[in-house]
């Protein structure tokens, strides 16, 4: 089985994926491979969801022995990170214009993180078990931290920053994919189901009870205001917005 290594703490798995260790064992190269193993179980992912990701079930899809996986991964839970490394893949490179601003650089990087979540919700279904430490989870961080560049930001508050922008992603994206399944569960169409739920809403409220909940259904919150990319650019013009105004104050001091 891997063994974690005394100085980098990670799983000697992780330290494949880093480039760090070739592969486990002696002798002839082996068919079977950690790149394979993790290919593998994200495709089963995509395809069936990470309900059919086991060990056993990876194993089957390879044509080997169960036991053969723990050379290269000694848990599950180790695996779902690689998994989660493979499916967010290396942060596109920068699109914005030379000379772009924070602002422009740290929008760019939270679509395009919500954009690769949304293709690949089963990695929403993955939870957090610690920091991130893996190539391609370090990359988007390492991305994400240098938009703030120059922006007199302390190193603690632009990390702070990063993970109010990444928690409404990851929010965002997971409560998309949510209404996503409920609605193909149902069977009926997205409007469908939006129809039904406004008239419920009207059956159930009215003036007199909830007039929050009515002058909201009066509104256009429901056509148009209410989709989900206004509602993650709303969130994240808002935390930009508050991050300006700390900017600003650091410069005048």
């Amino acid at each position: 089985m891997a063994e974690e290594d005394s100085e980098t703490g990670l799983p000697a798995s992780l330290e494949m994926a880093w480039g760090l260790r070739e592969r486990p064992g002696k002798g002839p190269r082996p068919t079977l491979t950690l790149p394979k193993i993790v290919e593998a179980a994200v495709t089963l992912a995509a395809s069936e969801g990470m309900d059919a990701v086991s060990m056993g079930r990876v194993a089957k899809e390879l044509g080997v022995s169960t036991m053969s996986l723990y050379r290269y991964v000694t848990a599950k839970e180790e695996l779902y990170i690689l998994m989660s490394d493979a499916g967010v893949g290396a942060p596109p490179p920068v699109a914005a214009g030379e000379g772009a601003g924070w602002r422009e650089l740290l929008s760019e990087w939270a679509y395009a993180q919500r954009a690769v979540l949304m293709a690949n919700s089963w990695i929403l279904r993955i939870p957090l078990t610690g920091a991130p430490v893996s190539p391609n989870q370090l990359a988007w961080m390492e991305r994400g931290l240098a938009s703030m560049a120059g922006t007199g930001l302390k190193e603690g508050e632009k990390l702070s920053t990063i993970i109010l922008i990444g928690g409404l992603v990851r929010n965002e994206a997971t409560m998309a994919a949510d209404m996503i399944d409920a609605i193909v569960k149902s069977g009926a169409a997205p409007d469908q189901v939006m129809a039904q739920y406004l008239r419920t809403l009207r059956l159930m409220t009215g003036p007199d009870t909830h007039p929050a909940v009515t002058r909201l259904l009066e509104s256009d919150a429901f056509s148009g205001a209410g989709e989900p990319d206004f509602q993650f650019g709303f969130g994240l013009t808002r935390i930009l917005d508050g991050l300006a105004d700390l900017i600003a104050e650091r410069a005048v001091r």
